[in-house]
């Protein structure tokens, strides 16, 4: 049972009030879910978009836990560079992008779509900023209040739909979305919503995928590449960098900065890095194609003998095909995870 406890299984939060983690659920409903999930995605783009709440509800259930065991408390890549270790990069890299927004004890900033809240923590002790994390997984928001104990003070959780935000107009100093609005089904319409709750004159940052433009949709392999990471990763489609500085634009923003990041990092320490298996270490394991293979093996067995429920062996093989999809993307330069911008609210005329 170490492995199943391992992968994320967190028993004392996996049975908080709402919380639904891959170990919370009954066996028979771990396949269900899965096949949910399966079919919204194959249904097609439109189906995706109709049914996003859902298609991202079930993707949470059933990886967050994988995602804790291999990736950490923060749900990201970033640039790195030479000798730099993988977590210290995304340290970084949010360190970067609360530095960004000047972000000061005082602020109250949303995190639109908080995750597990391991970015938001680190920007608050960093930053000393207020942060509000909207979450439409209920079981990330309990692994989100645990990580981000210690600064329980400066950060707050609604369980709630960034396409709906829940908060009047004019309301946060700032807004980060840190790789969590590839999700959404309708770029401008979420982009609206965040700009209609940020003040006049506040800032909003962060980090999108998107396709380069190197990708070719007339090439069969690009398009596999790209639909590995879409399936692999609860997305309805990937838009290219011009399509998200023209959403901001359309919603409202001036666009004071767009740029992908990816190539900041150094050669020999490409963002992908960490989904090769070349960052060798204990906690990396988990991460690399070996890594993954082994889990994924251990998990064969363990459904055969009924230690795991049926169909989590299928949710380790879509991560493991959406990171070397990642990779490919990554390799072939055709996908960036880190396309930064930086938008204001304008403020209003005077008088």
């Amino acid at each position: 049972m170490r492995l199943w406890q391992n992968v994320g299984m967190n028993q004392h939060t996996a049975k908080s009030p709402g919380g639904r983690s891959l170990a919370n659920l009954a066996p028979d409903e771990v396949k269900s879910t899965v096949d949910g999930y399966t079919a919204i995605y194959d249904a097609g783009p439109a189906e995706r978009r109709e049914q996003y709440r859902s298609f991202v509800n079930r993707y949470y259930d059933l990886v967050t836990d994988f995602y804790e065991f291999g990736w950490g408390q923060s749900f990201h890549f970033a640039p790195r560079r030479r000798g730099e270790r993988f977590k210290e990069s995304l340290l970084r890299h949010q360190h970067y992008l609360a530095d960004r927004l000047s972000l000061k004890p005082g602020m109250e900033v949303l995190d639109v779509g908080c995750g597990v809240g391991g970015p938001m923590g680190n920007m608050a002790r960093h930053s000393g900023a207020g942060f509000v994390g909207i979450n439409n997984n209920a079981y990330q928001i309990e692994r989100a209040k645990l990580h981000t104990k210690d600064v329980q003070a400066l950060c707050r959780f609604i369980h709630g739909d960034y396409m709906q935000i829940p908060e009047g107009d004019d309301r946060y100093d700032a807004a980060i979305a840190i790789e969590s609005m590839p999700h959404a089904p309708d770029k401008t319409a979420a982009f609206r919503e965040v700009f209609r709750v940020l003040r006049p004159g506040a800032c909003f940052g962060g980090y999108e995928w998107c396709l380069t433009d190197s990708f070719d949709s007339g090439n069969a392999e690009h398009r596999r590449i790209r639909d590995d990471i879409m399936e692999g990763d609860a997305m309805p489609d990937i838009p290219s960098m011009p399509e998200i500085c023209a959403a901001l634009r359309t919603a409202g923003f001036e666009l004071l900065e767009a740029r992908d990041r990816a190539p900041e990092s150094d050669p020999q320490t490409p963002w992908y890095r960490a989904l090769q298996g070349r960052d060798f270490s204990l906690s990396s394991i988990p991460r690399t194609p070996f890594g993954r293979a082994l889990t994924n093996l251990t998990l064969r067995v363990g459904e055969r003998v009924r230690l795991f429920p049926e169909g989590t062996r299928a949710v380790s093989t879509l991560l493991n095909r959406a990171a070397d999809a990642l990779v490919e993307g990554g390799r072939s330069g055709i996908f960036t995870p880190m396309f930064f911008f930086l938008a204001r609210k304008p403020e209003r005329p005077a008088g």
